[in-house]
């Protein structure tokens, strides 16, 4: 299965960004792939050095073993980001710019499954 998630929340709200992380860690564990897009203030996530300091309430955080699967895609919304003044090139490996078309794409999958937070 092919998980496409979708998210905005980002460090203003650390437990509610960690939430698609997590899930996305379980999907992965369970052998299926997944697709991140991060919109909003979620795209700040995605910068080298951040999500390292973000501790969520409660459960434990997923962030970085999610970045390094290789069955994970991350995707940062190009307007969202620009907007805050973040370039591709400082984004953490494994993420990349995209937009709704990758968004389209993921969703148009025939097995895939929409999640959103």
């Amino acid at each position: 299965m092919h998980h496409v998630i979708s998210t905005t929340w980002g460090p203003t709200d650390t437990t509610r960004a960690s939430l698609p992380f997590i899930f996305a860690s379980t999907a992965l564990s369970a052998g299926d792939s997944v697709m991140i897009m991060l919109f909003h203030d979620s795209v700040t996530i995605a910068v080298e050095g951040c999500y390292e300091k973000m501790i969520p309430v409660g459960p434990a955080p997923a962030f970085e073993e999610v970045f390094a699967n290789k069955n994970a895609e991350i995707i940062v919304c190009k307007p969202c980001a620009e907007a805050r003044g973040i370039s591709e090139s400082t984004l953490v490996e494994n993420c990349r710019f995209g937009g709704m078309k990758d968004f389209h794409d993921h969703l148009s999958r025939e097995e895939a499954k929409a999640v959103t937070f």
